[in-house]
């Protein structure tokens, strides 16, 4: 009797439902009759960092730092993807180099337009 092509399908589906599922559940049975909750000033207070809270958790965050994250991996993947590409150069046909030195213009171009709108600088 051949199975269902779809039958390996249907149990690897059903399996990987039910064993996260179950651990779950495990866990939440664990923490319900073996770790009641015990609120109290100090488990309810706020910790970071082994200090004591102090002053307002608000905070005024500039926006620039997110910018030159932002920019430090957009150019840092382009290393990822030039890696390869300088390993194997002379191997590569006249079309690849152009879609590489399209690729780099307009990084080069990202760039400059960072530059220009003055999104580089520090302060």
């Amino acid at each position: 009797m051949d199975a269902h092509p779809y039958a390996f399908m249907a149990v690897l589906l059903a399996v990987a439902t039910a064993f996260p599922l179950a651990m779950l559940a495990v866990a939440r049975l664990w923490f319900r009759f073996f770790q009641p909750p015990k609120p109290g000033a100090v488990k309810n207070d706020v910790y970071e960092c082994g200090l004591p809270s102090s002053g307002d958790s608000w905070i005024q965050f500039k926006a620039h730092y997110y910018l030159y994250a932002i920019l430090f991996l957009i150019f840092d993947v382009e290393v990822v993807f030039l890696l390869p590409f300088a390993a194997a150069f002379t191997s590569f046909s006249a079309g690849a180099l152009a879609a590489m030195a399209v690729f780099v213009l307009l990084l080069a171009e990202g760039l400059l337009w960072a530059w220009h709108r003055g999104h580089l600088e520090w302060m």
